[in-house]
């Protein structure tokens, strides 16, 4: 397999440098698409490759992910962020899947790992459409959280690609270019439509999400996790509003549409707690430690509702209960699972001086 990498960038002096140094141990042939910077990104760029473009920024990341896939002349094409880091471990598998004799698939997935822990340990993995086979022409998909769809053969990797995003200069940006394209008449679809309502939360604007977010449900051919999170996201506008009962009364119809997960479970159980319903949030604490997921599903994997948030809340309610077996037990299930955290560290060092022992 012969590999081209490409990337689009603008103002990523900071940090450019040290994904291209990972580039650079597998890459046949690096890409680089400059969208108007005003540092030394574009010089930092021609150390590694001399096949840096310009290209004119019209507030659409897709066309600029196409332009970069047109400049690409291998087998395969690549795609990575400034902000993505690739360890050692993952250098080595993705030289070894280039080296396989069994390049048949046109889609390779790949983990995409983010919100890390104190141990650089990723909290929130889903897959991406990594490695395309060039020839099939593949085209990203929306101005603003563009994307492919992946057709023919896909084949699921081990690979994990850690994501490492930096605050954004402007909070608005993406919130400003999809009014932008409203602006032009562009009609959202649903994965826009879903997108654009989520700026507006992020943004603090809980009315205005509240409001695309029910247009969003409302419409056809939506993705079950994009679902489940803006029932989540509208519950989170309401208790915003200090609207707990609505909240819950939302949460809880949403489960004749969706098949909970986690998150889901996690949320309704926040909610019962803030209605000092404590004994209506264990069963849902306890629901969420049953829907672990596999990433191959299509749902967005946080360990920290399929694991530490739970085992966290159900140490402690059944303490506040005054049930110490129990509260002791999570404590055990949580200790072994995320030892280094610093409430569960907290909390051992509790258990311990009060005589509980292993």
């Amino acid at each position: 397999m012969k590999l081209s990498v490409c990337m689009i960038v603008k103002n990523e002096e900071k940090i450019l440098e040290q994904c291209l140094n990972c580039v650079k141990e597998f890459a046949d042939e690096i890409i680089i698409v400059d969208t108007g910077s005003s540092d030394k990104t574009v010089e930092l760029a021609k150390k590694f490759t001399d096949k840096v473009y310009n290209f004119k920024w019209c507030n659409d990341f897709s066309k600029a992910r196409n332009f970069s896939f047109e400049k690409a002349s291998l087998d395969y094409v690549c795609w990575l962020d400034a902000d993505d880091y690739i360890n050692k471990e993952n250098l080595e598998k993705i030289k070894k899947l280039k080296n396989s004799n069994n390049n048949n698939a046109d889609v390779y997935m790949c983990k995409y790992g983010m919100c890390f822990d104190e141990q650089n340990n990723p909290q929130f993995i889903y897959y991406r459409e990594r490695i395309l086979r060039r020839n099939l022409n593949f085209k990203w998909q929306g101005f603003i959280h563009e994307a492919i769809c992946p057709v023919g053969k896909i084949e699921y990797t081990d690979i994990l690609i850690e994501h490492h995003s930096r605050e954004k200069s402007n909070p608005k940006r993406n919130l400003q270019i999809y009014q932008y394209h409203i602006k032009k008449g562009e009609i959202l679809d649903a994965r826009a439509q879903y997108y654009f309502a989520k700026e507006y939360f992020y943004n603090k604007m809980y009315s205005q999400c509240e409001k695309n977010l029910k247009k969003y449900l409302k419409m056809p051919n939506k993705f079950m996790p994009n679902v489940i999170d803006a029932y989540i996201t509208l519950a989170s506008c309401l208790l915003q509003k200090n609207k707990t009962e609505k909240a819950l009364d939302l949460l809880l119809k949403s489960l004749k549409e969706i098949e909970p997960n986690a998150q889901l479970c996690c949320k309704i159980a926040q909610v019962f707690i803030l209605l000092n319903k404590k004994q209506n949030a264990i069963i849902f604490y306890k629901l969420a430690l049953n829907c672990d997921r596999d990433e191959k599903s299509g749902d967005f994997i946080c360990k920290q509702y399929t694991k530490l948030i739970p085992l966290l809340q159900l140490t402690y309610l059944y303490f506040k209960q005054g049930d110490l077996k129990n509260s002791y037990k999570y404590h055990l299930l949580c200790l072994q699972e995320f030892p280094n955290d610093k409430a569960v560290v907290f909390n051992d060092k509790y258990f311990k001086d009060n005589g509980f022992k292993q």
